[in-house]
């Protein structure tokens, strides 16, 4: 399109510039010949009181010299009655030419070489008539008509050169949204839901722009409620799953307490094979999309509402920090309620009743840091729970909550870290990248951080965070 539209303006400058330049560099060709000749008319003009006042040579040498140079002026006087014909300067025209001037009384130019001659006839004082012969050369007729062509000729070419320019600037608005709208199909068809087309250039294509932002949405809106349908379907299990794990541990011994125990934990077993085979499926969407994003303060808050009342029944101490203000990080509210039902589901899966835990947030410069931190017996090897965590699923759990968790930060350029917390037991430290900050190098799940930074944030969570 863009070339199409350069060739054509191409064209049609040409043929103006054509049209109008071959047709005014004639009348500019004219004007410096009517210019010569008028210019001939005057000199001869000149001469014409002095013959009919006297034919006398001397005099009329003089005038002649006056008028204009000798080379290029002479004057024909005939033959009168008692006195011969007299001729002053460089006769170039021929004697016919001459002799029809005379007879017809009027002027007359003809071709001689190098240039023309102005034939001018004028009345004596006795009848007869001479003739101002005029002599203008050639260079002298197309004096400045070169240069008056070739200022057509640069204009001409700067006209076509302009034009080509604007149409190409032209075709550029057109091709850049275009192309632009193709990169996004390409792009949401392989699986970026967060891509959008910029909304520029005619008005066809920002209506093209426009439509394919709104089925992008739509498509982001329509996965988004699938993925809430599934955690929610996923929270209605998991947490009944804990409690009456949590019960079925009071039912003392014997073979029906034993058999109650292997069910629960066989369906325990299979929800979270169901839900590992839907987050596997999960679609590669940009985190900082349209549909993705949420208030990380405000989802701890509600989750920590919820287990709160699982853990006053069994007498745990809850701590909560960081959730004051707003936090906003580019992460599905699905994907962050699951995560923190899973962290907090093993801290009441893997610890004694009335083992406390925390959970802190806090928003730093470069990232947005979750701690989850219980007093209980910790963990021996934090680097095989994170290989469990990656799905091996050995040393009696599924490592399903860590590999949700895992993938949470690692899809904003963050990743998780297990640690010892100052309550005794486990602190898992996820770390979040949040939009619209560039990425700090050399962080990811395989990646380290800044030691420096990392101490003065957990040391801040330290200071901050004590248990009632």
């Amino acid at each position: 399109m863009r070339w199409a539209l350069v060739k054509v303006c191409l064209a049609v400058t040409t043929m103006v510039v054509v049209a109008f330049a071959v047709p005014l560099g004639l009348v500019i060709k004219e004007m410096a010949r009517d210019r010569a000749f008028s210019n001939a008319e005057r000199e001869a003009a000149a001469v014409a009181p002095a013959l009919s006042i006297t034919t006398d040579r001397d005099q009329l040498e003089r005038v002649v010299a006056s008028a204009g140079s000798e080379a290029e002026m002479a004057v024909h006087i005939p033959a009168a009655a008692g006195a011969q014909a007299v001729d002053i300067g460089r006769q170039r025209a021929a004697d016919g030419d001459i002799a029809t001037v005379r007879k017809l009384g009027r002027a007359s130019t003809s071709e001689v070489d190098g240039g023309s001659t102005l034939l001018q006839p004028v009345a004596l004082s006795s009848g007869e008539i001479a003739v101002v012969e005029v002599y203008v050369p050639e260079s002298e007729v197309g004096h400045g008509v070169a240069t008056a062509w070739a200022v057509l000729a640069g204009v001409g070419l700067a006209l076509i050169v302009g034009s080509v320019a604007v149409a190409d600037r032209l075709g550029v608005r057109m091709v850049q949204p275009a192309q632009r709208l193709v990169e996004g199909a390409h792009e949401l068809g392989e699986g970026k839901l967060g891509c959008r087309v910029p909304e520029e250039g005619p008005t066809e294509l920002r209506l093209a722009a426009a439509a394919f932002n709104s089925m992008a949405d739509q498509v982001v809106q329509l996965l988004a409620n699938e993925r809430e349908l599934a955690a929610d379907l996923s929270h209605r299990l998991r947490t009944p799953l804990t409690v009456l794990r949590l019960n079925t541990a009071s039912l003392g011994d014997g073979p029906a307490a034993e058999q109650t125990r292997a069910a629960v934990a066989q369906l325990e077993r299979e929800v979270d094979t169901i839900i590992r085979t839907a987050r596997e499926a999960k679609p590669q969407t940009a985190a900082a999309g349209p549909g993705a994003g949420c208030d990380a303060a405000e989802v701890v808050r509600e989750r920590m509402a919820f287990w709160s009342a699982l853990a006053e029944d069994e007498g745990r101490k809850v701590r909560v920090a960081g959730v004051e203000r707003p936090v906003r990080i580019p992460v599905a509210r699905a994907d962050l309620v699951a995560a923190l039902d899973a962290l907090l589901g093993n801290v009441f899966r893997h610890t004694p009743e009335g083992t406390a835990f925390a959970v802190d947030v806090h928003n730093g410069e470069d990232a947005v840091i979750v701690l989850v931190s219980d007093a209980g017996p910790g963990i021996r090897d934090p680097e095989a729970a994170m290989a469990r965590g990656r799905g091996s699923g050995s040393a009696g759990s599924t490592g399903l909550g860590l590999d949700i968790v895992r993938r949470l930060a690692e899809e904003t350029g963050g990743d998780v870290r297990i640690g010892a917390s100052v309550l005794g037991g486990t602190e898992v430290r996820i770390w979040i990248q949040p939009a619209g900050r560039e990425r700090t190098p050399g962080r990811g799940h395989r990646g380290g951080v800044r030691r420096r930074r990392r101490g003065r944030l957990v040391s801040t969570f330290n200071r901050s965070r004590s248990l009632p």
